[in-house]
Order: structure tokens, then sequence, then C-alpha cells
């Protein structure tokens, strides 16, 4: 695509504005778009994320519906930079069509810890993996007119205490490793926008740190796009300025501003630094066609199919760790579909990358289409481990019937000061706690059958009392920290009640006392609802009998968008509530169990060596009901591991997310994931790159023409399948490193050569402050994991 910015243009139109209008254009107009300036045709960008699609310029169960792509871990697991170019184009026509210019993604962390909670929105816990697909999706979103935007620079592999941990990293690991995916993303793939972290590294806030934001990333990367902070993450005026960063959201208010002009005023910050700013805020704007006067880039339409491509996606992510040859099922009469998620399947992790899809696709919906009505699919949840219920939608206004619930604002002496009503929703924030409001009041008609054991959760901050009907009050208390209001709109705290009806339809009261020591004078609050349900002991006796007399058992169990999320880490890796119990229940009563783990990283499996088949299908998006049944029934599943599965918690090589006294101290230097069980010796459950195919592989010769490697291989089963080709340096220094892979197609019995391209600078090491090439040969080992290396060749 070729760039539309001319730079004299940008000289001219910097030239007409005066100090104040400059540094106006640095921080947000508001929380998701830039400042206008229609005196030099600047129009209002809008930002969004983010990495499982485009949301839009809303936040929260309110925002409009889009398309909600698998989660980057399906992404990375394809090994195919074809397919993350495909996706990255199809986000970035939707953005298009939703009239969004920048792309808050992607996410190239790394996964050093399997506990980290944001895991699902990052590619891989190798460099290599997550900078070539990375790469690919910049440029498909780039090629729609789209700035993407590449987060969070730098060391944000963690979200414990994210906001102002210290990250200590050599020079070398950060260099070889961390630093590896943001180089790529600017001097391969031209990224357009980068996104400043929260944390520090190396005793400088990354917003403030002159040596990577400035020195590395503008002067040494050349760099010439915009350096934004995450929202909120800039918290100086001159410090941040003159460390590299362009622009401060979210806005109105922010740092900058009238302190920044003053700070230029009286010299303490030179005017050049903020043409620099404006120059590549403007520059931006040439590219994404929101500056007058230069042509929008040509806008892809989202394809007619664009559905079929995300269930496809979901498809060729999914990675099959074991069959002992159920799958695909055949011949089967009656199903047994077992598992929490297989009643609540997760099609995407949470926090800020949340995306409203039109609808999700359920398993049962999925397997009902692929099997007819001449199959029998019975459904048991088995098990009860979400934390949080469904939202509440049965429910009306106490006094005008519609849909939904009376909300009042009560001052101190119990007036009214305001009311309103609020339709069904997930939680409303934010609510608008004005002076003098002490109480919020939710009064709804609730629409269920008489009986007890009814659920009611809900969300939010501060204190609760519920009443329904003359029942005895009940009372809970939760809290967030009063620093972080991110801590209430991500993952705000939940407590269930359970209630009786025994009259039908009753009028329930709740009274919030909201927590009032957050930064912003807001509110937000939530309900759901679960209908009277068995106890866990019944509920995982009545799937253990329903999987005894079925041909078949399906177990869907993993996290959910509560567990996997933004601003937490989780706690271990155990999966929670009862889910391993009943996979190894159901697998004694059935030996045609087929596991399929719904996650978007990994978890420990002690059952692993019981089902008869083991699915990990990820967050994978709208279409994920649709995409395991295909699967399950005989499509290719296409994923490989993009980062490694351990067998206990106690064997993984580097498991805290806890900084000490602030610091987070990458001790380990560049030895992360599966480099990391190299250098222990010991073996993890499933290797990086691991997966299996419906067919089989033989390797049969690799040959290299100088990083050119040409390996030969055969499909030596009686279907078409998909193969990751993988290569790794094995050198006498440190352990196993990925410099190439490819992901190839053959049929039955045909013998395909497909070419590695290694890149150099894979081969580098960061030696006495610079690049070094080791001495050559290279020895190069080639398979199909990190664990089943077949062949080797010296380059």
């Amino acid at each position: 695509m070729t760039d539309p910015v001319n730079e004299a243009d940008l000289t001219r139109r910097l030239a007409a504005l005066t100090l104040k209008e400059k540094v106006a254009l640095l921080t947000g107009a508001d929380a998701w778009s830039l400042t206008p300036l229609p005196a030099v045709g600047l129009e209002a960008l809008r930002l969004s994320d983010g990495p499982v699609g485009p949301r839009g310029t809303e936040f929260g169960p309110g925002a409009p519906p889009s398309l909600l792509f698998p989660s980057p871990t399906s992404l990375a697991a394809t090994w195919d930079t074809e397919l993350a170019y495909d996706s990255g184009r199809l986000m970035g026509a939707r953005a298009r069509e939703m009239g969004v210019h920048v792309l808050l993604a992607p996410t190239v962390n790394l996964h050093r810890s399997p506990l980290g909670g944001r895991h699902f929105e990052c590619f891989s816990e190798d460099p290599l993996l997550t900078a070539d697909i990375a790469v690919a999706f910049i440029e498909g979103v780039q090629s729609a007119g789209v700035a993407a935007c590449v987060k969070h620079f730098v060391g944000n592999d963690s979200e414990t205490e994210r906001m102002s941990y210290d990250a200590r990293i050599e020079d070398k690991a950060l260099r070889e490793v961390y630093l590896r995916p943001f180089e790529a993303a600017v001097r391969k793939a031209g990224v357009w926008m980068v996104m400043s972290a929260y944390n520090g590294v190396n005793g400088s806030t990354m917003t403030e740190n002159r040596s990577l934001q400035h020195e590395l990333l503008k002067e040494e990367w050349g760099f010439d796009g915009v350096l934004v902070s995450d929202w909120n993450a800039a918290r100086s005026t001159v410090e941040s300025s003159l460390a590299g960063l362009d622009l401060a959201m979210p806005g109105p208010d922010g740092p900058w501003g009238d302190a920044l002009v003053a700070a230029v005023v009286e010299g303490r910050v030179p005017e050049q630094v903020i043409d620099d700013k404006v120059r590549r805020i403007l520059r931006l704007a040439a590219r994404v066609g929101g500056l007058d006067g230069i042509p929008a880039p040509p806008a892809p339409a989202v394809p007619p199919d664009a559905r079929d491509r995300l269930r496809d996606l979901a498809v060729r992510g999914a990675v099959l760790l074991r069959n002992d040859g159920v799958l695909p099922l055949r011949g089967v009469r009656r199903i047994a579909l077992i598992g929490p998620n297989a009643t609540r399947l997760a099609a995407q992790g949470g926090g800020s990358a949340h995306v409203n899809p039109e609808r999700v696709v359920t398993p049962l919906e999925g397997l009902r289409r692929v099997l007819g009505d001449d199959v029998q699919i019975s459904l048991h949840p088995g098990a009860f481990p979400q934390a949080r219920l469904e939202p509440l939608t049965a429910a009306s206004h106490p006094v005008t019937g519609e849909p939904g619930v009376q909300l009042q604002y009560v001052a101190v002496d119990g007036s009214v000061r305001s009311e309103e009503h609020r339709s069904p929703a997930e939680w409303w924030f934010p609510l608008i706690l004005e002076d003098g409001v002490t109480e919020l009041v939710v009064r709804a008609r609730l629409h269920l059958a008489s009986g007890p054991g009814h659920l009611l959760s809900v969300l939010g901050a501060g204190e609760y009392v519920l009443r329904v009907l003359d029942q005895e009050p009940q009372r809970c208390e939760q809290y967030v920290d009063g620093s972080d209001i991110g801590a209430l709109v991500l993952n705000p705290p939940s407590h269930t009640f359970i209630f009786d009806t025994p009259t039908g339809d009753p009028v329930i009261e709740l009274r919030v006392t909201p927590q009032r020591d957050l930064p912003h004078p807001v509110a937000l609050l939530g309900l759901g609802y679960a209908e009277p349900r068995d106890d866990d002991d019944t509920a995982l006796a009545k799937a253990v009998e329903a999987a005894r007399s079925a041909d078949a058992a399906v177990v869907i169990v993993g996290s959910d968008e509560y567990i996997e999320a933004e601003n937490i880490d989780r706690p271990g890796l155990a999966l929670p509530g009862r889910q391993d119990e009943l996979v190894t229940a159901v697998c004694e009563a059935n030996p045609r169990t087929v596991v399929v783990v719904n996650a978007g990283a990994p978890w420990l499996m002690p059952w692993a060596d019981r089902p008869a088949a083991i699915l990990w299908s990820w967050f994978p998006g709208q279409e994920c009901g649709d995409a395991i049944a295909d699967i399950l029934t005989g499509t290719e599943p296409g994923g490989r591991l993009p980062t490694t599965f351990p067998a206990a918690e106690a064997e993984v090589p580097i498991l805290s997310t806890q900084p000490d006294q602030g610091v987070l101290d990458y001790a380990e230097g560049g030895l992360i994931g599966y480099r990391a069980y190299a250098d222990a010796g010991t073996e993890p459950l499933f290797p990086f790159g691991h997966g299996l195919s419906y067919t089989s592989w033989e390797y049969l010769e690799a040959t290299a023409d100088d990083l050119t490697v040409q390996v030969t291989l055969r499909n030596t089963g009686d279907r078409h399948g998909r193969d990751v080709v993988q290569a790794y340096l094995d050198s006498q220094d440190e352990p196993l490193r990925l410099v190439g892979f490819s992901a190839v197609e053959a049929g039955p019995g045909e013998t395909i050569t497909v070419a590695l391209e290694i890149d150099r600078h894979s081969l580098a090491r960061w030696i006495d402050g610079a690049w070094a090439q080791p001495a050559a040969p290279h020895r190069l080992r080639i398979g199909r994991s990190a664990a089943e290396l077949l062949l080797e060749l010296s380059v």
C-alpha cells in the first residue's frame, strides 16, 4: 500500500498552528477520539479496542454489535502468516465500516508465566512466532486503511500491580526476547501506532522511559508513527513529553494541556519537541483518511461470508492434543454433551478487548447442525464453576411493566433525587453519583416460576441489601482498590443471593450504598440471575449417568471472561470448581469420551491420559459452536500450541507474577517457555508446537542453500491434512530456539517440499551492547514440535 504522506504538506499545516493549538492536539478529545482541528483540515480520529475485533467507541454491554474473532492465542496457534494477514484485513474492513481509524491491536507481550491473566489477548511465549504473526496481522489491518497499534511497550507481561511494577530485565533478554515483536512491528510491518505500557522497565515508568521510547523506538528503529499512552498511563508533564510520548489518552483531562504550554513557554520543553508530536499525529491522519485534501485509502468491504471466515479461523486455531481414534466421531446415535462450558461456552476473555457479537453459536447448536435430528444429544452442566450469573432479563419495571428495572438515586434524608428506567444489561456504567446521593435503589418485578433456590447476583462495589417479599433481608459488602477505577470496570466484584418465590412474579428491592473513595464519583451496577438448579453432587451424578448410556461423551470444560481477564492474574492453574472431578468421572463411565477445553491460556489437566481425545478450542469467537462441531465430526484441526502446557504447577519454570516490593525481577533472562523447560530438563505435559492431525506425516529430508531450508515430507495417511514444519536453532551454549516455520497442506500419499526462510536476525545475539552473529555453521533441528525433532542439518 502506498504511503499517502506528503511531508511538505504536513509542514505547511504545522506552521499554521499556535502553540496552544498544537498542545491541544496531544491529548484526546474524550475516551476514544483525538482532538480535531478543522482549521488545518484535521478531523476527529476515532480509536477502538481491540485484539478480538473492533468494538467501536463505546465500552460495555451497551456497545453496538461487531464481529467477535477467535482469541489471539488461537490465531497464533494457526502458525500461519497468511491467515494472520487475512484476519487483520477483515478486522480492518470491519473497523472502516464502523468509522474507526485506529485499532488498538495487536498485543505482543509474551507468555512469561502461564498465570498471566491477559495471555488470551497475546500471541505466544516465543518472540519469533509472536513477531511473524503480528507483522502479518498489522499488514492486514493497515491494508484496509486503518492504523494498527502494537502494545504494550514493553514488559507488560502480567497484570498484578500492572499500573506500577518495575520490570527488571537485563539488556540481553530485553533485546533478544521482549523487544523482538515490537521491533518487527516497526521495521517489518511499518506499524502506524505504538502504545506505551503502564509499568516501568529498569527503574523508569514506560511513559517517561526516554532510552526505550525516544532513543530505541524512534531513533534506532526509525518509528515515524504516534506513540500513545495506555489509558491514564501518562502521569507527568515534562518527563513524559521529553521521553518520546506523543499522545496522552484519554481526554480531555490529563497531565499535559495548559501545564505543557507553560513548560514550553518557560523553556523546560523545547517547542520542536511539540512540533514533532503534532507532525506524527498529522501523519497518522493522512494515512487513515482523517486529513482534509488527502483521499482516504480504499475501504475493503466486509465480505458476506465473514461469519464463515471466523468459523474457519476457529477451526484452524484449535489444537488436537490427544486422539486414540475416537475422532472424528462416526456412527454415534446418542451423545452426552456435558460440562459447564457446554451450557455456557466462553467465546472471549475479559477486559478492554471485550466485543459484543450479534450472537454466539452454542456447542449444542453446532452439533445439531452437523449431526442432524437422528442423533440424540442430551445436555448436562455437571458442575457450576462460574462465579457470575448471566444477566437478569426476566424483569419488568414495577410501575410501568416495561422490560427492565426502576433505578432511583436517593439522598441521605431518603428523598429521591432522580429516577431512571434501565433496560436489561450485564451491567450499567457509569452511574453518575451527584453530590448528596448516598444510595441507589433498584426495584423490579421478576417473572419467575414459584419455588425455592432462585439465584440473583449483584455486580459492583459497595454495600447491598436485598429484599424479596416478606423474607428476611440479605446483605453483602464488596469493594475494589479505591485507587484504581479500572478494577471496578474490568473486574467488578460479584455476590450471589439465594431466595424463594412462593407467590411468583415477586417485586424485589435492592438498596446499594456505593463505594465512594474511587477517583471519580461513579458507580457500576449489574444484576445476574440463574433459575433453581441441582447442587454439584446431583449435577455431576446426572452427567455421569448420561455419559454411561451414550455412544460417546463430549465434555466441555474451561474458564471464562471473568477468570481470564485484564487487570488480574490467575491465582493458580487448576481448573475452577469440580471440573477435574467431572472429567475423571465421565471418562470412567464412558471410554469414548472427548474433552474440549475452552480457555485462552494453559490450565492443568491431571486427567490428560484418561480421555479418548482432547481438543483445545481456546476462546474461539462468535462461531465457536459450529467450529467445535466441525472438528469433532471430521474437519481437520489446524492448530499447534503457541505456548507450553505444564504437567504440574510445581514444574513451571517461571510461575509467579507477584512483584516483590514493586519490582518484578526477570531473573531468568531470556529463558522463558519451552526454552526454560529445556534448560531445567523438565518435560511438560504438551510441548510448544505440539498438535495432532487427522492424518499422519513422515519427514523425509532437509537441505539448505545459505539460509533457505528445503524440507520434504509426505502425508502417509488416507485423507487430506495440515502440518506445521518447525525449525529450531540448536547451539552448544543455549537451549533450542525457534528460527523458522511454515504451515503446509497435502493430500493422502502426497509428497511436498516447503521452503523455510531463516531470518538472519533471529540467529543474532546481543553481546556487549551490539548485535553479533555467532560463528557458522548453525545446526538446525526440524520437526513437528520442540519435542519432536526429526531431521538435522547445518546452515
